[in-house]
């Protein structure tokens, strides 16, 4: 890539240096020379003696860790009119986000690419790229399958897509994050497409809370539901996750957390188009609609076209 940057790197970070040293290594190694910025979420150190190392790098701190809301810092310090993001435990493979700012410029339509991933050393692919690939969803004329969400850390958007959307929504913090930003690209015209020419890696770090990330993500979905989409759709939403919920064992738990949020979502609720309705409603509650587990975690959504969520930032 010649002449100024068009594309920025936003790599989120929490309590991981060695990963994160890693992770920047291969990112100022690309060809494509992106502008990157680091997000520290809120460690207790060592973030910034791994970003000295690259003088190139932007150092952006968090006063605490804003969960996947993080991501919307890294943004706020970018002025390239496209954005990919990395967590500390991904990085983008030499020549990917030049594909991926090809496609984005051949499709003004694209909010957001979701890459292909290949995990470990071994470079398997993430069976949530079969997942993927197999949306329901009419390409439209599209380079690939297009979806309702996205890999939030495999992602490449359109910083005018992300900034119209709101970025990710802070009170989340973590899990579904993801589909609601996606619902309010798509609710604002922008479509998301798989992209399965553009690559990243992804070596998982083994430090997870399986437990607290399930209560999440099933209080977040039902707020998802009840946030944007039509009030019979989100009761079979709402349905389908308190299922999924009681079998990982977090159902009791999720339910209260989410009630007691109720007041700020009904204030926030703002129903999706019927197009976007119909997209999610064929996605998730289709005939061809499938569960997909995703390393173990008991909670994922039921989505050929909506990629489980990928936890790397957050404890």
């Amino acid at each position: 890539m010649n002449g100024e940057p068009r594309v920025g790197v936003v790599v989120l970070t929490h309590e991981r240096p060695a990963e994160l040293a890693h992770c920047l290594a291969q990112l100022v190694a690309l060809p494509e020379r992106p502008v990157i910025v680091v997000v520290d979420n809120g460690t207790r150190g060592g973030v910034a003696e791994v970003v000295a190392r690259h003088p190139g790098v932007t150092l952006v701190r968090s006063d605490r860790n804003r969960g996947a809301a993080g991501r919307n810092l890294g943004v706020g310090a970018l002025d390239t009119p496209y954005v990919a993001f990395c967590d500390d435990d991904t990085w983008w493979a030499p020549g990917a986000l030049a594909r991926a700012l090809a496609l984005l410029d051949a499709f003004p339509r694209i909010g957001a690419l979701s890459a292909r991933v290949l995990v470990g050393p071994e470079q398997q692919p993430d069976p949530t790229c079969a997942v993927m690939a197999d949306s329901p969803l009419a390409r439209e004329g599209l380079p690939g399958p297009r979806l309702v969400s996205f890999m939030a850390g495999a992602a490449v958007m359109r910083t005018q897509a992300f900034r119209e959307a709101g970025g990710y929504e802070p009170r989340l913090f973590l899990g579904a994050e993801e589909p609601l930003l996606a619902l309010e690209m798509a609710a604002r015209g922008w479509v998301i497409v798989y992209a399965d020419e553009v690559v990243t890696h992804h070596h998982p770090s083994a430090a997870r809370d399986l437990l607290s990330r399930r209560r999440l993500l099933a209080r977040n979905r039902l707020w998802l539901a009840w946030l944007r989409l039509p009030w019979p759709l989100a009761l079979r939403d709402t349905l389908a996750v308190l299922r999924e919920a009681r079998a990982a064992g977090v159902a009791a738990v999720a339910l209260r957390a989410a009630l007691a949020g109720l007041p700020w979502v009904l204030a926030q609720r703002r129903r999706v188009p019927a197009a976007v309705a119909e997209d999610w409603r064929r996605v998730h509650h289709g005939a061809g609609a499938a569960s997909v587990s995703r390393r173990g975690s008991g909670l994922r959504p039921a989505s050929p076209a909506a990629p489980p969520d990928a936890r790397r930032h957050v404890r």
